[in-house]
């Protein structure tokens, strides 16, 4: 196994072991309840679209791993396993491992293998090439190609990027060269709308915010060296928050997807109602997976679905569309920062 194999496994386990602390903000964020919502659960409908993109369920496998070797295959294996079963999209973890050495390659083509049909995201870093976004798609017959953003993660990763210049003329040229959507993504410190606008301006058809509460990825590649640069631990803008700041750019026609430390149904309608489309969990079913069993899994992304479906009908919310317009209450920090920033939390709840 290479070196950036080795690192590949060595992310899994200390993200078990790193674990979830519940800082993404969405314990700030509470729903006005509606008395008469006039709407059965058989009536809900879960169906979204991010990118030009239609899905079953705003729910989908995010981005995690592919690239360390067997135990990755199995992973992914697993995942997909679990994404087709319970209807729902997912995506592989960076593919520039298997771009640059092929016999890591059906780590992720068991992704397809698995599910034939189904809606699947291929990964690559900002550091990508055009010619290496095409591989990485045809790779698996991709829907769609994420690519993520995780300046904070190299600067602390031992072996990582420090020059980080041009991303965005890459990204450009990503999004006019491939023929799927593109979605930019964060990877656990979130997005400014700021951020968020630059992205629409170059084309990028979606963004996932990738917001600080998840899987920490300071945390982990503190772990990994031997002076620690703590001071990035704590770095990062809340997921509840980040997508509110998203949200201000709807008027782009720029999808948002949330994620980072979503961990139940709850949190995803909140998500929705802040403007997301779609919500993607990655560390916190990973867990399940290797810590129970993939029964489990299955059984736990179909609560989640169930779950979804049981409070879009306490709210009145036949569609995601209806949910993105349910009234909801920002307080704590999330309502600090957001004052602070100069967006008014006053259009989530009097709408």
């Amino acid at each position: 196994m290479d070196k950036r194999a080795e690192r590949k496994m060595e992310h899994i386990h200390h993200a078990l072991s790193t674990g979830q602390r519940r800082l993404s903000g969405f314990d700030e964020i509470t729903f006005v309840h509606s008395s008469l919502p006039d709407l059965s659960v058989d009536c809900i409908e879960l169906n979204t679209k991010i990118g030009g993109l239609f899905l079953s369920s705003p729910l989908f496998i995010n981005a995690m791993t592919g690239g360390g070797g067997e135990e990755t295959l199995k992973i992914n294996e697993a995942l997909a396993n679990a994404a087709k079963e319970t209807d729902i999209a997912i995506a592989v973890g960076s593919q520039m491992s298997a771009v640059k050495n092929k016999n890591e390659a059906k780590s992720y083509e068991i992704v397809r293998k698995v599910n034939e049909k189904g809606i699947i995201f291929a990964n690559l870093g900002s550091e990508a090439t055009v010619d290496q976004a095409k591989t990485a798609v045809d790779m698996i017959e991709a829907n769609a190609l994420q690519i993520h953003l995780n300046v904070v993660q190299e600067l602390v990763m031992p072996e990582g990027d420090r020059d980080f210049t041009n991303v965005l003329k890459r990204l450009e040229a990503i999004v006019k060269g491939v023929e799927v959507p593109v979605i930019v993504k964060e990877v656990g410190f979130g997005m400014s709308r700021e951020a968020v606008r630059q992205l629409s301006e170059i084309g990028v058809q979606a963004v996932d915010v990738g917001g600080y509460g998840g899987t920490n990825f300071s945390r982990i590649e503190n772990n990994r060296r031997e002076r620690m640069m703590t001071y990035f631990d704590n770095w990062g803008i809340p997921t509840a928050v980040s997508i509110a700041e998203a949200s201000t750019n709807r008027e782009s026609g720029i999808s948002i997807v949330g994620s980072g430390g979503m961990q139940n149904a709850l949190d995803i309608a909140k998500a929705v109602s802040l403007g997301a489309s779609a919500a993607g969990l990655a560390g916190y079913l990973l867990k399940i997976l290797i810590e129970d069993s993939y029964e489990h899994l299955v059984q736990e992304i179909q609560m989640i679905k169930n779950d979804l479906k049981l409070i879009m009908t306490a709210l009145g919310c036949k569609s995601i569309s209806e949910l993105q317009q349910a009234p909801l209450i920002i307080f704590g920090q999330a309502h600090h920062w957001l004052t602070e920033r100069g967006i008014d939390t006053k259009k989530f709840s009097q709408r």
